[in-house]
């Protein structure tokens, strides 16, 4: 049987393998009882993938990632560092969220990386995304009977974001509790998409993606001291493994040999709710993914929406408008009398700095309101 937390032993040896990390014995998860903490891992790996056991055999023997390796791997022109935190001095990701008693993780790492990547593409840290991780696991995920208790795996939960998609928070909140699914009718009106799934098969691939489209999901081995990391670059020092878990792997940094992530255990576990974990640990690079979306679309209405410019041409309804925060949109009507009255009110709207509320379908306007 698996070892409890004990952090006494944990306090001794970071000290003697000379503290590689810090350990807090206040975190929300070390204050939880064994089955509560292994409620929030909830990678549970398909028939024909590595198991569990077999990914633990696996790290068990996997070599160190040494400075020397890490140099070799370089690839040109790929920056040492990348954090989507600060790109440009822009913040493309989410704030951390709590996944509660359920193992959810799957759904909450899959939602982030859907977006953290259409913040990127839109190169706004200001537009609110805020996915439904209800949505996706309670319903999507609940169709092919993933629960709380059995969790779920990366690749499934992104092909369900493709063919359904996932909508918002504010239409449907997450509770971290079973329940059945309970998202209301008309939830198409405001949904984001995913435009296919890539699978990263080396740390130099990880972080070309990371680098250069977006964060990526990362399921690995969560070992017992874990539970208490508080902050430093995390390196499996004592304990047995607990289980699975999924996170969003938001940038790296060679200097310190270590992946960026986001976890979803709230913010007063960890760096606010994020860590770093050293390369090589865990099986995070190889375990059920890593995976990017190569895409993600949303279509919902947005409000209080600066025209900042117009464009059009002779050719029958080609009209494209720009709005702070989302860039160039172009104007889809089903007739060219309806795209005049929209390009009309559009033009209204810029002369007399008055804000739009539309209805934006990927990089189409299909409806819009003067304010």
């Amino acid at each position: 049987m698996t070892e409890a937390l004990n952090l006494k032993a944990l306090a001794k040896e970071l000290k003697a393998s000379g503290a590689p990390w810090e350990m807090d014995e206040s975190t929300e998860m070390a204050l939880l009882t064994e089955d509560e903490r292994r409620m929030r891992l909830g990678v549970i790996p398909p028939a024909g993938a590595m198991s569990f056991e077999q990914a633990v055999a696996a790290d068990k023997s996997a070599p160190m990632v040494t400075a020397d390796i890490i140099a070799s791997e370089t690839a040109a022109g790929l920056p040492s560092k990348f954090d989507h935190r600060d790109v440009g001095g822009k913040n493309y990701t989410t704030p951390p969220k709590n996944q509660g008693g359920c193992g959810s993780c799957v759904a909450h790492g899959v939602v982030s990386v859907m977006e953290t990547t259409y913040r990127r593409s839109i190169a706004s840290d200001s537009y609110n995304l805020d996915l439904s991780e209800a949505h996706l696991f309670y319903c999507h995920g609940g169709e092919e009977g993933r629960t709380c208790a059995n969790g779920w795996f990366p690749d499934q939960a992104l092909d369900k974001c493709k063919t359904k998609g996932v909508t918002l928070e504010s239409v449907y909140p997450y509770t971290g509790s079973q329940q059945a699914c309970a998202v209301p009718s008309g939830w198409e009106a405001n949904v984001a998409k995913s435009l296919g799934k890539t699978k990263l098969t080396n740390r130099t691939k990880i972080k070309e993606w990371i680098a250069t489209r977006g964060s990526v999901t990362g399921c690995f081995i969560v070992y017992q001291d874990f539970f208490s990391y508080r902050s430093g670059v995390y390196r499996h020092v004592s304990g047995d493994a607990a289980g699975g878990h999924c996170v969003e792997i938001i940038g790296y940094d060679d200097a310190l040999g270590c992946w960026i992530c986001k976890n979803s255990w709230g913010t007063n576990w960890g760096e606010g709710g994020y860590f770093k974990i050293a390369y090589g640990q865990a099986q995070i690079e190889t375990w059920l993914g890593p995976y990017g979306t190569n895409g993600v679309t949303v279509k919902t209405w947005n409000n209080n929406l600066k025209v900042n410019g117009l464009w059009t041409n002779e050719a029958d309804r080609n009209a494209y408008v720009h709005f702070t925060g989302l860039g160039w949109k172009r104007l889809t009507t089903s007739s060219a009398v309806q795209q005049h009255a929209m390009l009309a009110d559009l033009i209204g709207a810029k002369g007399g700095n008055r804000t739009v509320r539309a209805l934006i379908d990927g990089a189409q306007v299909k409806e819009i309101y003067v304010i």
